[in-house]
């Protein structure tokens, strides 16, 4: 049994719902021990390979388990400035083996780095003190062992006392095991090392520097692999994106190697996504690249790809107009009823080309109004008369018998992505045949 410290993305819902998708359909067995705002604690059958943070998009650093103190130590010692209570901390990641895997690093003069995550507020105006007092004890600790060391801090310009994830990649942290981790809940402060980085630098590369781009109705990457592992899709499953522009969702299942399939009625996108699918499989060096991209209406998909052709299928269809303004009520719902006749005939089509048991992940609308009410398209009717069944991102086997309040999570039928400032987001829906 190993325990990992998960460091969630800004929509932390949609990246667990990532992070239960992608292990259940590997068959990695592992159970959800607590969750919050900023991190999650998970536990495998056997240790976690580091590599899996490349296959996801929803999740910012994983590290490994060294200790658990209790919450309310953490919280006493550095709120009321109780330093026997602090010693304490620092006694506990003392009795690991943490500090001597660092004095192991090659560097002449090791640089490391200590994050604080918490949900609670007034723990995290604390946090830069939380910061210097173990990286003042951990420098003291190499010291000891003969290694010179520099602590590396956020700094008072910072509201919260977090390395980001390019400034762990560029200071080797993970190479160096050199970034220690505390991730304070209510009860439990689990500490660890960082054994994984999200690379945005990867996913920037495939947003950026693929030949073609379409900005206006880009999807970002990062969210293309999360829907992708919501789909159920891994090696040698066959995806299908029947509106798929210039490919974006296609990229990230073929880095999957997945057998993917893309369909447009715009013969520029056709041509577009081809061009960078197979950049793609060059510049990943993706051996026996298996894709294809045909120009076709949606309205006879069943035609184009073929009845129960297809394992998996991802796709966002067209989300409206570009708002310059918060519409009113009124006006959200004439989007969504123009809409409606689109999304209603993509249904039909995908239950037919859908393998038994194929998973759909689908994208509707989800606009914001004037009075901060959602208006949304309503698929419950055209779903059961299909004999689709919805998939719920969250069941009760997925949570330890400690995970806290996790029935919450299981109430909702869909996950939404949405920033604050944007007037129209995305409701993720998915389905099996």
């Amino acid at each position: 049994m190993q325990t990992y410290l998960f460091i969630s993305g800004k929509n932390w819902i949609l990246s667990l719902a990532e992070l239960s998708a992608y292990f259940k359909t590997r068959a990695i067995e592992c159970k959800i021990d607590y969750f919050s705002t900023e991190f999650f604690i998970l536990t495998f059958q056997k240790d976690l390979a580091p590599a899996v943070i490349d296959d996801l998009g929803g999740t910012i650093k994983i590290a490994a388990l060294k200790t658990k103190v209790p919450t309310a130590t953490v919280k006493q010692g550095f709120e009321k400035k109780i330093k026997s209570l602090q010693n304490q901390v620092i006694d506990a990641i003392g009795a690991t083996d943490a500090i001597k895997n660092m004095a192991k690093a090659e560097d002449h003069k090791l640089v490391f780095g200590i994050s604080v995550y918490t949900s609670d507020n007034s723990i995290k105006t604390v946090g830069g003190g939380i910061q210097r007092y173990i990286g003042s004890a951990i420098k003291e600790e190499l010291a000891a062992l003969g290694k010179k060391s520099s602590f590396m801090g956020t700094g008072g310009d910072r509201s919260e006392a977090q390395l980001t994830h390019v400034e762990v990649i560029k200071k080797d942290f993970v190479e160096n095991q050199a970034e220690v981790i505390l991730c304070i809940g209510k009860t439990d402060t689990w500490i660890g090392v960082t054994v994984a980085v999200h690379n945005p630098f990867e996913f920037q590369k495939r947003d950026v520097y693929k030949p073609n781009q379409r900005a206006i109705f880009g999807m970002p990457p990062r969210l293309a692999r999360m829907m992708v592992n919501l789909s159920a899709c891994k090696s040698e499953k066959t995806l299908l994106d029947s509106f798929c522009g210039v490919g974006t969702i296609l990229q990230e299942a073929l880095l999957e190697h997945a057998i993917v399939v893309g369909v447009d009625v715009n013969s520029w996108c056709v041509k577009a996504a081809t061009e960078n699918l197979q950049w793609l499989a060059e510049e990943y060096d993706i051996e026996g690249a298996d894709f294809r991209v045909l120009q076709g209406d949606v309205c006879d998909l069943a035609g184009k790809v073929g009845v129960d052709s297809v394992d998996c299928m991802v796709s966002e269809p067209d989300l409206g107009p570009a708002l310059k303004e918060t519409p009113t009520g009124p006006y959200a719902q004439k989007i969504i009823d123009k809409l409606e006749p689109l999304f209603m005939d993509f249904l039909e089509q995908a239950y037919l080309v859908l393998k038994p048991n194929g998973r759909l992940v689908v994208v509707t609308p989800y606009i914001r109004t004037r009075s901060r009410e959602a208006v949304t398209m309503q698929l419950e009717e055209k779903i059961k008369e299909l004999g689709f069944k919805r998939v719920y991102a969250f069941t009760d086997d997925m949570f330890s018998p400690e995970a806290p309040e996790h029935g919450r999570l299981m109430g909702s039928a869909t996950l939404v992505e949405m920033d604050e400032r944007h007037k129209v987001g995305r409701e993720i829906h998915i389905l099996q045949k």
